[in-house]
């Protein structure tokens, strides 16, 4: 095993709280949550909600848990979610809309770089017809993790959204990485938020926070919001000690999510030079990598003898991701590199 300090690429969420954000954590003020009371907690959501446009902010523990409470507070009960086939609300939350909130999920086909075709957001959403649910909700993501973590431009946002605002049916961003969308696209977080009901934005992947995202949106909706979080048990005493990290998270972080950018697209201009290995670097255009890998790679064997080297990454059978934060340094990316094209070269990651 390398001596050395481990390269963790397995997700952005691997960056660890800054040395500033552990200071804030313990000296935070704090109160009860539940009630209102924590001011750091209060000051988070406030300046969440002005950073995205919104009126209202709400911290909660998770991602997952910031879609579901949204899901549940603008979807009335027994309608349909329109989401991507790709998106991480239709594949990685469990089933949550459905399983807790009683709506179901109808997914739509994200293409290559992640929208959908505005014929065909129009064409799922339902008539008035006793035999099926009404179409309660359309969520995006952006940017959108499974295709490559492409972001969606504001024009794109506004055409995604153009039917739901016209026929009145509320939308939901799961905007996890909204923060990197808009510094790749050079753009304020508004511009993309602006046709939007309500985000979702994650404190936790790329910002470095250990823990949190925060939904924002109307007042009206935020408070629904609040009670959803209760009934899930999200509902935290004195998470000011949390929320301090957060704020930190988005007053210094953000800044650096160019440079996460910058080195993710090295990593895949080298390893895309590797026979077997397929990336398109169309879509690498934040801080994720997915490369594909041909029927003679292993990418759990590859991933392995990258361990053995102390470069960590996610991969399954056929492929493997790559997630720049800023605990990986231009250093920690060359390191990245070489374990990656020494695993391949000495035949560890050949498939059996």
């Amino acid at each position: 095993m390398d001596a050395r300090p481990i390269i963790d690429l397995r997700g952005d969420w691997a960056a660890p709280p800054t040395a500033d954000m552990r200071r804030a954590m313990a000296s935070a003020e704090v109160g009860d949550d539940i009630t209102g009371e924590d001011p750091t907690v209060n000051r988070l959501e406030a300046m969440a909600a002005e950073v995205l446009g919104k009126e209202a902010g709400l911290f909660v523990p998770s991602g997952s848990m910031g879609n579901l409470v949204a899901i549940l507070a603008l979807a009335p009960w027994g309608s349909e979610v329109l989401a991507g086939d790709q998106s991480h609300i239709a594949g990685a939350e469990q089933g949550g809309a459905a399983v807790v909130g009683g709506r179901s999920i109808r997914t739509l086909s994200n293409a290559s770089m992640g929208q959908f075709d505005p014929a065909a957001i129009r064409a799922a959403i339902r008539e008035d017809d006793i035999h099926y649910p009404r179409t309660g909700l359309l969520c995006l993501e952006n940017t959108q993790n499974q295709c490559g973590g492409v972001p969606l431009d504001a024009a794109t946002m506004t055409e995604q959204t153009a039917t739901a605002r016209e026929l009145g049916i509320p939308v939901h961003l799961d905007g996890s990485r909204i923060w990197n969308a808009a510094a790749a696209l050079g753009v304020p977080e508004t511009d993309l938020t602006a046709h939007c009901t309500t985000v979702q934005a994650c404190l936790s992947k790329g910002l470095a926070a250990p823990v949190g995202s925060v939904l924002v949106g109307p007042a009206e909706t935020i408070a629904a919001a609040r009670r959803h979080r209760k009934l899930l048990g999200g509902g935290m005493r004195q998470a000011g000690v949390l929320a301090a990290a957060g704020i930190l998270a988005l007053t210094d972080m953000r800044a650096g999510l160019a440079a996460d950018h910058r080195r993710a697209r090295r990593i895949a201009e080298a390893i895309v030079t590797v026979p077997g290995v397929a990336v398109n670097l169309e879509t690498v255009r934040t801080n994720l990598v997915y490369a594909s890998l041909g029927p003679d790679l292993d990418g759990g064997r590859i991933a392995a003898a990258m361990a053995r080297d102390g470069v960590r990454i996610s991969a399954w059978t056929s492929g493997m991701r790559f997630a720049l934060h800023y605990a990986v340094d231009d250093d920690g990316v060359d390191r990245a590199i070489a374990a990656f094209e020494a695993a391949v070269g000495h035949g560890a990651g050949v498939a059996a």
